[in-house]
């Protein structure tokens, strides 16, 4: 079954869009783009995403959250890492993995749900990098922005969907923050996700900082439709949080924060061949 964008060509329901295949060819920007730094705003990422009521429900009723709730997290990198800095191949094996989950899941094939995924991508990146490394300039946001259009063509989001500039972002993202609504399928996520029952004991051990720092990267409107307390003793937390992590990223090598993506794409060619 194929359908129309607008503007564009027969598009078919089960096979992601062939943008660039992601492959960056400045050496600098491939560099900042491989920097891990953005892990530490994964988890707002995914409370962003689940805000939508349509892709809470498809995580909550869809998913092994409650028992794994960091596979998630390492899978969304996984799918970042191919598609921004691999090969055409990975690329296609990371969209092809998505795809594969979307199809039973009730309004995965919604453009508009694709596209906010995509986004909080990009700005839980962007965000991360202002917190923990050094504040991202003009003219390496449009790059970086540009860089993570092939994000949402691998999520069958046509092409011309993606904000041209830094500034057309900021607008739809204003504009799409307005709309979001947390459900009961989203709280039950965040207490999968937040309170793991099953995760190894490192990962619970690493989860009150975890957990300050997701809460405290949220934009306000949205921590408060979760319910998460947050008063002037929260906020002191989370400002020492940040400069502790900020202090931990200052003394780690750059070979060390590059090291994840190559990991989990080496994971995924694995897992791809077996």
């Amino acid at each position: 079954m194929t359908r129309s964008h607008p503007g564009g060509a027969a598009h078919h329901r089960h096979r992601p869009s062939r943008p660039s295949p992601g492959r960056v060819a400045d050496r600098d920007l491939r560099r900042f783009l491989a920097d891990s730094t953005p892990v530490a705003a994964g988890g707002r990422a995914i409370l962003l995403q689940i805000a939508d009521p349509v892709v809470a429900a498809g995580v909550r009723r869809h998913s092994d959250f409650a028992r794994r709730p960091q596979q998630r997290l390492a899978h969304t990198l996984m799918f970042v890492y191919a598609v921004v800095i691999g090969t055409d191949a990975d690329a296609a094996v990371a969209a092809s993995f998505v795809d594969r989950a979307h199809r039973p899941v009730a309004g995965a094939d919604d453009v508009d749900r694709q596209l906010w995924v995509a986004a909080t991508l990009f700005d839980s990146a962007r965000r991360a990098h202002e917190l923990f490394g050094e504040p991202v300039d003009a003219a390496r946001a449009e790059a970086v922005l540009a860089a993570y259009a092939p994000i949402g063509t691998a999520l069958r989001v046509p092409a011309d969907r993606w904000p041209a500039s830094v500034a057309a972002f900021d607008a739809y993202w204003s504009t799409a923050l307005g709309a979001l609504s947390v459900t009961d399928d989203a709280r039950g996520v965040v207490r999968d996700l937040l309170h793991p029952r099953f995760a190894p004991l490192w990962v619970r051990a690493a989860m009150p900082l975890v957990r300050v720092v997701t809460v405290g990267m949220l934009p306000e409107a949205l921590r408060t439709q979760y319910g998460f307390p947050w008063g002037p003793r929260e906020q002191r937390r989370f400002r020492r949080s940040v400069a502790f992590v900020r202090a931990v990223r200052g003394v780690v090598p750059g070979w060390a924060l590059r090291l994840p993506g190559p990991l989990l794409l080496r994971a995924m060619r694995r897992y791809a061949h077996r």
